[in-house]
């Protein structure tokens, strides 16, 4: 007898998240150089760490035979401290990524709904159907979450609903008067999520922390993976009201963040040099990538983030020709976006490349 015969039902039909081609792949695969290909698919910092975050960690590997502080006290008091909140505000994940399981395993069970955008971060879906819940996607016009439609779709089952700002895959943003009316109209049953891991990308935020100071049932989301350059470490950190934290710490294993990331992530918080550096060329990457596109006569979502969705015809299409030129993409067919591929901001080097190689590929 098979053991899906008493497996949880819900995994059956659940795919698994496909995250951008690690290079290593590509070389073995395509006979290829690593140091010839460049990665512009999973949104990261073509600077790397700050130095301050490489010390801090490799100081911090002379002690790896120590079990890590399971609270990650230091970090948790220095987020509080940036954002003038308490400890008791801030719960720390292997990346935001678990933070969405923590609040699945704190409010969600079968039969309850989540509410997301059409073309929102996949893991929001399968984390749901992970507990049995079902998903309600709502339409996203100009692919800009609609925040109006999906206050109107709560029901009785609905426990989360997600609003990514600025969202990923689309780099588009939702602002502060939409965020506030949308506010005015959520009900008390449901924990509003803000994904906010490309919020320091921004000149000027909106602010969701407003919220979690008058103690609303809103978890702010955001991570070290992205202008921090520490991906590999999987640090990320939720926000919230003590007693909602309090239930998300009920659901967290112990010493979920090991010594060497917490010592990276608390250095690297500290450097506020380093985040300003990987801005100004985001900036500037992310304003000649859509220059590009306009002189290609190609369309683009005008992006707030530190990538951009491009319509390129075949998106898988483009994605293989490019990754032939050593040059990983994303392909967006997982999005319904078959038509499209999201390209992350590199450095100026790498960007040229990659329009020069895009453009022949193309036929521009």
């Amino acid at each position: 007898m098979s053991i899906w015969n008493y497996a949880n039902p819900q995994l059956k039909d659940l795919v698994a998240y496909e995250p951008g081609k690690p290079i290593e792949d590509v070389a073995r695969e395509l006979g290829l150089k690593p140091e010839e290909i460049i990665k512009m698919a999973s949104n990261e910092n073509p600077l790397g760490p700050s130095p301050k975050a490489i010390t801090a960690m490799q100081e911090a590997v002379k002690e790896v035979h120590i079990y890590p502080d399971g609270a990650s006290y230091r970090l948790r008091e220095a987020l509080a401290k940036k954002f003038d909140l308490q400890m008791e505000n801030i719960i720390v994940g292997c990346g935001s990524n678990e933070i969405i399981e923590f609040i699945g395993h704190a409010f969600l069970k079968p039969g309850d709904n989540v509410i997301t955008a059409k073309h929102a971060f996949l893991v929001y879906k399968l984390m749901a159907k992970l507990f049995g819940a079902d998903t309600i996607e709502v339409d996203d016009p100009g692919y800009v979450h609609d925040l109006e439609a999906m206050a109107a779709a709560v029901t009785p089952q609905t426990k989360e609903i997600f609003v990514a700002n600025p969202n990923n895959p689309t780099g588009t943003l939702v602002t502060q008067e939409a965020i506030d009316r949308f506010m005015d109209q959520v009900p008390p049953h449901v924990v509003v999520v803000f994904d906010e891991a490309y919020y320091e990308f921004l000149d000027n935020p909106p602010d969701t922390l407003k919220y979690v100071r008058e103690g609303r049932n809103v978890v702010v989301l955001r991570t070290f993976s992205k202008i921090q350059g520490l991906a590999g470490t999987r640090v990320g950190y939720g926000i919230g009201n003590p007693e909602l934290i309090n239930v998300l710490q009920r659901t967290r294993q112990p010493f979920n963040i090991n010594s060497i990331a917490q010592a990276g992530a608390l250095a690297g918080l500290l450097d506020q040099e380093h985040q300003d550096r990987t801005k100004a060329i985001t900036d500037e990457g992310r304003d000649y990538l859509q220059g590009q596109f306009e002189a290609m006569g190609l369309e683009y979502v005008p992006s707030y983030a530190n990538f951009v969705l491009v319509k390129v015809g075949d998106g898988n299409a483009v994605f293989k020709a490019m990754m032939a030129k050593g040059i990983i993409l994303r392909a967006m067919a997982s999005y319904k976006l078959p038509e499209w591929v999201r390209i992350s901001i590199g450095t100026m080097p790498q960007n040229e490349r990659c329009i020069a190689e895009l453009k022949a590929v193309l036929g521009k």
